[in-house]
């Protein structure tokens, strides 16, 4: 079964405070629909229209549970506390098998 992952490409982040507050209950969530970080942030060499800014890479047992875990109760607070304190490129991929 094809794992699943979370990938997020932060283009801007102008309230470094809000993106503190949304990690722990998105860290919560996460651990709770069985997500493993992968990256968080480190050194990016961008290439062509890539962005540098922050890049953070979960990984799922499979697309089913990456999704799942989005659409949780428990992650759905998460979001509301960035509030405009970043703009970010966020989705949800298949592995290959």
């Amino acid at each position: 079964m094809p794992k699943g992952y979370w990938v997020s490409v932060y283009r801007t982040i102008s309230d470094p405070e809000k993106l503190a507050a949304y990690n722990k209950p998105a860290r919560m969530a996460v651990e709770a629909g069985g997500g493993r970080v992968l990256v968080r942030g480190g050194r990016v060499v961008a290439h062509d229209a890539g962005i540098a800014e922050r890049t953070v890479l979960i990984e799922f047992d499979s697309f089913e549970q990456a999704v799942a875990a989005r659409a949780s109760a428990a992650y759905q607070e998460a979001p509301a506390t960035l509030s405009g304190g970043v703009e970010r490129d966020f989705r949800i991929v298949e592995g290959i098998d």
